[in-house]
């Protein structure tokens, strides 16, 4: 798991976290996911819950056989009953982007690299012995990983550089602007921090109330039982800085 953190897990969704987060941290990181994933298996982790976006997902309930592996999603159609067949749509559509292809009767050949996803120029894991640097290759997404650089920031928007790129950068990209790879994916997708026209309607009173308290419908959750209302305050400071200005007041 280190490993995986550290050096990312090529040809998949999962980036080398080796030039944003700091050996010490990512050891944290990974005894928290073993501790409360793996053993507890705590409620907290739970990702299909109302506060994570999910308020009936008891309708996707024909899918699951499909997430689980229990069905095959190559399984012939004429096989499938009729709510199976409504529960490999449901997985194809609203499923498949998390779960990738779930379990596969006929694995098939190694599948093909495409150029706007990573690796790049046609790749493959099986060619490839040493680690790949799977950020490098994430074009077109890599730019936006790219951590703006100052010379002069506070105390407090160097804190909240910290915090915003150890955290936010995930989702909304080191420049904000959430074009990174997987804020691409995510639906919908993640603010752009630099979008004048939407940036200009916010306040920093309103900035750090949605870091707070999340936003109920998207991928935006709640940070209020991670970071205190200092750091919110500083990670606020820091977007102010690094990506638009935001006003004060309400």
């Amino acid at each position: 798991m280190l490993k995986a953190v550290t050096q990312g897990r090529p040809g998949t969704a999962m980036k080398s976290f080796a030039g944003v987060l700091s050996p010490e941290d990512i050891a944290l990181v990974v005894d928290f996911v073993r501790q409360e994933f793996m053993r507890d298996k705590a409620v907290n982790t739970r990702y299909h819950t109302a506060e994570n976006g999910w308020p009936n997902h008891e309708q996707y309930a024909p899918a699951y056989p499909f997430a689980t592996g229990k069905i095959s999603i190559d399984t012939p159609s004429e096989s499938l009953s009729a709510e199976q067949r409504l529960g490999k749509q449901l997985f194809m559509q609203s499923c498949v982007t998390c779960h990738d292809r779930a379990r596969v009767k006929d694995e098939g050949v190694i599948w093909d690299a495409r150029p706007v996803s990573y690796p790049r120029n046609h790749y493959s894991p099986a060619q490839q012995a040493d680690p790949v640097d799977a950020q490098t290759s994430a074009t077109p997404y890599a730019r936006h990983d790219v951590v703006p650089v100052f010379s002069d920031l506070s105390p407090q928007e160097q804190e909240g550089e910290r915090l915003f790129q150890g955290n936010c950068a995930f989702c909304h990209g080191a420049d904000g602007t959430g074009k990174n790879w997987i804020g691409s994916f995510l639906e919908p997708h993640p603010r752009n921090l630099t979008d004048p026209a939407f940036m200009q309607t916010l306040s920093k009173s309103q900035l750090a109330e949605r870091i707070r308290e999340g936003l109920p419908g998207t991928t935006m959750p709640a940070w209020k039982s991670v970071l205190n209302d200092r750091q919110i305050d500083a990670v606020v400071a820091y977007v102010s800085r690094a990506f638009h200005p935001l006003r004060d007041g309400k």
